[in-house]
């Protein structure tokens, strides 16, 4: 059986994720204390006694979803004798989950991650006022009917799809109303649903461009290296490696499409039949049997799940 490791993004956040693990594994309480060094502050005290609409500011639900899927890797290589080397054929994240697949993967250490994706979380919330932005379900259309519907709304405004989920699933981002027009026109054509979603920010569009010249400025300064496994990237949907390849990719990735549904048919395609999520939630391991029903799909973010890996897994 062919694995992939994938990491989750923003929106799998929850009061309490990872305090399990830290209770539980020390090598999962050195990331959390990692993280917290490199940030100057105890992001874990927000994430483990929240308030929950602190965690889910931008700028702190990021590093903290990285902080856990980074804790499980760990645990998983202590615990489990996991090599990620010998035992994944690719890794990939949804969003800031492609930081946490290049930090399991060797390329970014754990704290210029943490701080990057602290930069990553404030530079999008501050890309466009607040009130101005928004983002949208559509469900029911394929992404080449979504991306219509986006274009039409759009009138001289911004509105782009955003994440191309699963089939039937994407995201459109933009402006206000724009996506609000958009809505409107997905349930014309025939959507099932189109739900405004409750965002902070019009993440993936080209509103993020202030975001996106910030994390060229803080890439450029930070060491990447190539990573022990082929990371699959957002915008490509294909698996990439060169450190310079890697930085265009994370910055592209601001204002571009989150090619979920295409990474993971490419993932599918080269082989790979088990899908391991490795963090908080079980958002993508959902999205895994929509894309493609025959992979099998199982989350890793607690001590129960680290036992179930640890007895059902051969690297």
């Amino acid at each position: 059986m062919t694995t992939a490791f994938v990491f989750p993004g923003q929106g799998s956040q929850a009061v309490g994720m990872g305090k399990a693990l830290a209770e539980a594994f020390p090598a999962a309480r050195a990331v959390f204390d990692e993280v917290d060094d490199a940030l100057g502050e105890k992001l874990t005290a927000v994430m483990w006694a929240g308030p929950a609409d602190t965690l889910t500011l931008t700028e702190n639900a990021q590093p903290a979803l990285m902080a856990v899927s980074l804790a499980a890797m760990r645990v998983l290589q202590q615990e489990a004798g996991l090599d990620l080397a010998r035992a994944a054929a690719f890794v990939a994240g949804h969003s800031l989950g492609e930081y946490s697949a290049l930090a399991a993967a060797g390329a970014l250490s754990v704290a210029d991650t943490a701080r990057l994706l602290r930069l990553r979380g404030r530079s999008m919330q501050a890309a466009t006022p607040v009130g101005t932005g928004a983002m949208a379900a559509l469900m029911g259309l394929d992404f080449e009917a979504a991306a219509a519907v986006a274009a039409e709304a759009a009138q001289g405004e911004v509105c782009a799809a955003a994440n191309d989920n699963a089939p039937g699933q994407v995201v459109v981002s933009g402006h206000k109303a724009a996506v609000e027009r958009a809505c409107e026109i997905a349930k014309a054509k025939g959507a099932s649903r189109a739900i405004l979603l409750p965002v902070s920010a019009p993440f993936h569009c080209p509103l993020m461009a202030p975001a996106a010249d910030a994390m060229a400025a803080a890439l450029a300064s930070v060491e990447v290296r190539e990573p022990v496994v082929p990371v699959v990237a957002n915008v490509l949907a294909q698996p990439v490696s060169d450190p310079a390849e890697i930085r265009r990719c994370l910055v592209e990735q601001v204002t571009g499409t989150v090619r979920w549904r295409e990474s993971v048919g490419f993932m599918a395609g080269q082989g790979v039949t088990r899908l391991v999520e490795v963090g908080a939630g079980k958002v993508l391991s959902g999205l895994t049997k929509r894309i493609v029903k025959e992979m099998s799909a199982s989350s890793v973010g607690t001590p129960e799940d680290i036992a179930a890996f640890k007895a059902s897994f051969s690297a």
